[in-house]
């Protein structure tokens, strides 16, 4: 059995801004804006609101900088950014999940079987400025995973689309004249079952931040304890471009170490009380 943990969510590169993570346990998701207006999400950045608070995703920047790979369009900003739509992947609702990042992602996704795990971790920032950190933020069950290849025939690629209407990849294809947006790349899509969705507080942080012997500046890693607990067997340490792990555990073992989904306690965040409360730098 294996566990995927997959890096999602708004960050410092796409939004400007991180998710809050507020001194209750309580977070927020938000989704990546999309490269591309051409989808068929309805989900905007205006539209979003956050959980627990009375804002919406276009709240917490004032541009943004979508990076198609052709027709590009220039910085989005004012009225228009309430008006532009988020990438809503993984969709926690639907339980799926797709993608396409080549460093790690699409050959560890693609080997998962039904009972795998998924599990997502997104940069958190605390209200009063402390650093952020990477945080496990939920997770699913896989029940199906379909790969999406450049060389695939139309009638195979349109049956995958087809069974996955609710994906973020596919709701962009459904626009592009059934085209997906990275024509040469393979797509991963992974169906999810229950159990599985968004943890209601108290995710778990998966980083560290420190100098390394040998290094100059300081660095996000992924904790030893982590690495330790949940067999981290690919990914590296190094946690700033948010790699895509894979361990070696049942999922049965994974969602005892995670702790449920709802009703969470201070003790499923698996001690966050010692996370750095320097500066923060940004990411």
């Amino acid at each position: 059995m294996t566990v995927v943990l997959a890096g999602i969510g708004a960050d410092s590169t796409n939004l400007g801004a991180l998710g809050p993570l507020y001194d209750d346990g309580r977070f927020e998701y938000v989704p990546i804006p999309e490269k591309t207006r051409k989808t068929s999400e309805t989900a905007t950045l205006g539209s979003w609101t956050l959980r627990y608070d009375d804002r919406a995703a276009a709240d917490l920047t004032t541009r943004i900088e979508p990076q198609p790979i052709r027709n590009g369009v220039d910085s989005v900003s004012g009225a228009a950014l309430a008006e532009w739509p988020l990438h809503r992947d993984p969709n926690f609702e639907a339980l799926t999940y797709g993608e396409h990042r080549s460093n790690g992602y699409v050959s560890r996704l693609r080997s998962l079987e039904p009972g795998d795990i998924v599990g997502f971790y997104a940069g958190l920032r605390r209200p009063e400025g402390d650093r952020a950190h990477r945080y496990l933020i939920g997770y699913v069950t896989v029940d199906s995973v379909a790969v999406i290849t450049p060389e695939m025939c139309e009638t195979d690629r349109e049956a995958i689309l087809a069974a996955n209407p609710e994906n973020a990849h596919v709701k962009r294809a459904r626009e592009r004249d059934g085209e997906l947006y990275r024509q040469d790349k393979p797509v991963v899509i992974v169906a999810g079952r229950e159990p599985g969705g968004l943890f209601d507080r108290y995710p778990i942080r998966l980083s560290e931040y420190y100098v390394k012997p040998g290094n100059v500046q300081a660095q996000y890693y992924l904790r030893e304890e982590i690495e330790t607990e949940w067999n981290v067997r690919a990914g590296g340490q190094n946690m700033l471009f948010k790699p895509a792990y894979r361990c070696e555990l049942s999922s049965e073992a994974f969602r005892n170490l995670v702790g449920p989904r709802t009703d969470r306690t201070p003790a499923d965040a698996m001690d966050d009380s010692s996370a750095s409360t320097q500066p923060d730098s940004g990411r």
